[in-house]
């Protein structure tokens, strides 16, 4: 499966926040439940946030880095996305180079890195 992309949009692999988030997968769910489906959704292998400009993507990063997330690594002297990644598909894709996410040809989805896209999963209808 894959995550629909929109605006300016934040990702987290599960296995990292399974790994990471002050209490795990099941909090993480417990903590977005009243945005999952709204600016927050999932497939089984990345969480999807959002936001419509850079200042609410700035404070995401705050909030995950708080909670003990890297967003950052340093390779051959440059900034790369490591525990989250920073998409604007509108500008494409990554903000940063990241190496583990994949996109869909048409640019509309994004994917972990050796699985296949599959159906992209989205907000609800409104």
């Amino acid at each position: 499966m894959a995550v629909a992309l929109e605006f300016i949009d934040f990702i987290v692999p599960i296995a990292v926040i399974k790994e990471k988030y002050p209490g795990g997968w099941e909090q993480c769910l417990k903590d977005h439940s009243d945005v999952i489906g709204g600016r927050v959704w999932h497939d089984e292998y990345l969480l999807r946030d959002g936001s419509m400009g850079s200042s609410g993507i700035e404070y995401l990063i705050e909030k995950w880095t708080d909670l003990g997330f890297e967003p950052w690594a340093e390779e051959n002297g440059f900034k790369v996305w490591k525990d989250c990644c920073v998409t604007e598909h509108v500008f494409g894709g990554p903000t940063r180079h990241c190496d583990w996410i994949e996109f869909t040809e048409d640019g509309r989805g994004a994917f972990l890195k050796g699985t296949p896209p599959g159906t992209i999963v989205r907000r609800d209808p409104l």
